[in-house]
């Protein structure tokens, strides 16, 4: 295996475009160094990107905050400016790992690394992310629900990197929430992940709402029957009920040692339910 450490995100690209065999782009490392220890993958070459200054910025940009890719999830959440726009982001990236981990994992890392499961992105899907990617053909957006194809798979081309992560601005009135569920209290891979962001009118209606799930299905799912239901309500029980029940009903998972189909099913309207009553809350300030 070659390893490189390029200065610029042309270098890296230009990297990984000219070579052959497997490639690995190291952020925090904390997934691709696991698979690597366990025989998983065998990269050819693997191009650490956390040289490149741009990677480790946070910055604000049209009212929302640009977060580089290298950004780990230890500085994210002591960035007081993206906590209070999006908390929902912030406390689902807080969730990969340990305190030791967080120093290194990062929300790009945990993107790409494809796992139906990842917490950041079922937050990242709801609160409209765009991902900024860096390849041979030059830079392109794209939404973060567009990203991954299936359980390791992203539709990222021969070359191209994530280089940063846009959380857009939002209206007044809204608020965003993430939640899991575990078998341990802490640690663990999500059983079920459920991520709402909503909007409030004046009078408390619900004016726009998006929800997400996670580890359900073969990538997080975007539900938009499930928002639907809260979308011109107060979030009253017939809403919450409506919620739950499209969340359960847009769900496709798998019996695993983890978790078996029936209890994902019930689990993710549960979860869809308490995460939109959290994100009402913070809507309401």
């Amino acid at each position: 295996m070659r390893y490189e450490a390029p200065d610029t995100i042309d270098q890296a690209v230009q990297m990984l475009a000219e070579a052959d065999g497997l490639t690995r782009v190291l952020a925090g490392g904390t997934d691709v160094i696991v698979q690597l220890r366990s025989g998983m993958v065998e990269p050819d070459l693997m191009v650490d990107i956390k040289r490149i200054e741009a990677m480790h910025a946070i910055t604000a940009e049209g009212g929302g905050f640009r977060v580089g890719a290298a950004v780990s999830g230890a500085q994210l959440g002591e960035h007081e400016g993206v906590k209070a726009l999006w908390p929902g982001v912030v406390e689902a990236v807080e969730l990969i790992g340990s305190t030791q981990v967080q120093g290194r994992a990062t929300m790009a890392g945990n993107l790409c690394n494809a796992s139906p499961a990842a917490d950041s992105v079922p937050a990242l899907v709801v609160a409209e992310a765009v991902a900024s990617i860096v390849g041979p053909e030059g830079r392109r957006d794209v939404p973060v629900d567009e990203i991954t194809t299936g359980p390791g798979k992203t539709t990222l081309a021969k070359g191209e990197i994530v280089e940063s992560i846009l959380l857009p601005a939002r209206p007044a009135n809204s608020g965003d929430a993430y939640l899991r569920f575990i078998p341990r209290t802490e640690m663990d891979i999500a059983v079920v992940g459920a991520g709402i962001s909503l909007t409030l009118n004046d009078d408390g209606t619900c004016a726009a709402a998006r929800v997400a799930l996670g580890a359900v299905a073969e990538v997080v799912l975007l539900v938009e029957p499930a928002a639907d239901a809260l979308i011109g309500s107060r979030l009253d029980e017939a809403a919450l009920d409506a919620l739950a029940a499209a969340a359960s009903a847009a769900c496709r998972p798998i019996d695993d040692k983890r978790g078996t189909i029936e209890f994902r099913t019930k689990v993710a309207g549960v979860l869809a339910r308490r995460a939109a009553v959290i994100a009402q809350t913070r809507a309401r300030g």
